[in-house]
């Protein structure tokens, strides 16, 4: 499948006059909890010829492919992800840390995310992961049959809220990685369990509700919105973002 997404981007570029400078797996396979019939999220963010930045012409902002059972592929131009990086946009913030690369531009990846200190605001950041967390709590684990990858879809933007409360800092993509702010073993057992009947079921596979995980997904939302009240707006300027912004529509040489 890499060979087929790496191609499929190429072939983006050639038809949008386009250069893609970052593409990635967004995705459950990137967060470490993939099914055997998960499909591909591919986001990419791309550069359009310097000119036409220079125009009155209004062009779209994104590029999005017809989705199929498998491959699900989308990109935003470097302006709009520029203004949503400033807007602290958490996916976004996601995809600079994603494990699987499929395309990458120079040192295009590794620039723009050296500024995610400077950029992310715990303030929205909180609120996107716990509202993400909630939802899914609310809508998906109150059955009597649940869908096992809810659990994911609610305990990942949960502990990703946690880990900005406790650690400060731009929580990480994989899930993996946020666990580790769970130091109970019992947990950590059940959810090991989870994970190994998740990597041999369907999307749908089901399960009966995991009382442990229903109780610490409630006491933890609790816990967040408690902390994350009050918690300063962040303001920046687009100085750095406009150089980066500047940089690679002038090295674009479509």
């Amino acid at each position: 499948m890499n060979s087929v997404i790496i191609d499929k981007l190429l072939s983006i570029e050639k038809e949008q006059q386009v250069k893609i400078l970052y593409a990635c797996e967004s995705g459950s396979r990137a967060w470490g909890f993939a099914s055997p019939d998960s499909d591909y999220d591919v986001r990419f963010i791309y550069a359009r010829p310097a000119a036409d930045y220079l125009s009155i012409r209004e062009r779209k902002d994104v590029i999005e492919i017809p989705v199929n059972e498998v491959l699900d592929i989308s990109g935003w131009d470097i302006r709009k992800a520029l203004q949503l990086f400033l807007k602290s946009n958490a996916p976004l913030y996601e995809w600079l840390q994603s494990p699987v690369i499929y395309k990458e531009y120079g040192g295009f990846k590794e620039e723009f995310f050296s500024l995610a200190s400077s950029y992310f605001s715990s303030r929205a950041g909180c609120h996107h992961y716990i509202s993400m967390a909630r939802n899914t709590f609310e809508n998906d684990l109150q059955g009597e049959m649940i869908k096992m990858k809810k659990y994911f879809y609610a305990l990942r933007p949960l502990l990703a809220a946690l880990w900005i409360i406790e650690k400060r800092t731009v929580p990480p993509m994989e899930f993996d990685q946020l666990r580790t702010l769970v130091t109970d073993e019992q947990w950590h057992t059940v959810i090991d369990d989870l994970l190994e009947k998740k990597k041999v079921a369907d999307e749908k596979g089901t399960i009966t509700p995991v009382l442990l995980l229903q109780e610490w997904i409630a006491t933890t939302l609790a816990y967040c919105q408690e902390q994350s009240k009050d918690r300063p707006a962040l303001q920046n300027d687009t100085q750095e973002l406009d150089l980066l912004f500047r940089k690679y529509i002038s090295s674009n040489d479509l």
